[in-house]
């Protein structure tokens, strides 16, 4: 049994006349998987919010509908691309033994002892992590403790990330979680960047001007 539930009823309308759902305070969603033939189905908008909010895309939630209960994960959520709003949302109907993926957010818990100190700067890498494994392996979040980066130059990557039996990463082994840096070196790269593009824009100033040159002629 799922942590999170709500209760759904068939859907008949399909297609653009969704819409009238919208208006009535329901959602369009499909129910799908390996074994199951897509159902259409619509949910009162704020219980739907709710479980959403509080289960994301690494929580199973239980789907009552019609007496018959399907344990399912949000798979694509659509929204209104200016309010925000919900106006679909795919659901993927999993068992115990369905191997599922999802991407997992990266904590940095702790705190340097060079960066305590201020003599050093903390440089975060990748934020999610994509892991596949079975639902009751699913995670809320991936904690990273940097408290044992050091020294500068320390860093932490995926491959240094252990997690439980049956859970596979996805991640590129070498993508970086966490650094420790001077903050001189980390302001010498922004200076260099800078002064790169400084002087391409400068070399684009002398051509555009060579070229008013000629013209002149």
């Amino acid at each position: 049994m799922a942590e999170y539930s709500i209760e759904a009823q068939s859907r008949t309308i399909t297609g653009k006349k969704v819409s009238q759902l919208r208006t009535q305070g329901l959602v369009p969603v499909v129910l799908y998987g390996a074994n199951v033939q897509p159902t259409h189905l619509q949910i009162p908008y704020r219980p739907l919010q709710i479980a959403l909010m509080k289960a994301g895309g690494t929580n199973l939630i239980d789907i009552n509908v019609d007496g018959k209960t399907h344990s399912v994960i949000a798979r694509e959520v659509q929204r209104n691309v200016i309010r925000g709003d919900i106006l679909h949302v795919d659901f993927l109907v999993v068992d115990a033994n369905t191997v599922i993926s999802a991407d997992v957010p990266v904590h940095l818990v702790g705190e340097s002892p060079l960066v305590a100190t201020n003599q050093a700067m903390l440089l975060p890498g990748a934020s999610v992590i994509r892991i596949e494994t079975v639902p009751s392996k699913l995670l809320n979040s991936i904690e990273i403790d940097v408290t044992g980066l050091t020294a500068i130059g320390d860093s932490i990557h995926v491959r240094d990330i252990k997690l439980a039996d049956g859970i596979v990463i996805l991640n590129d082994p070498d993508e970086l979680i966490a650094r420790i840096a001077q903050p001189s070196a980390v302001r010498a790269d922004e200076d260099a960047e800078e002064a790169a593009e400084a002087a391409a824009a400068a070399e684009v100033e002398v051509i555009a001007k060579g070229k008013e040159d000629e013209e002149d002629f």
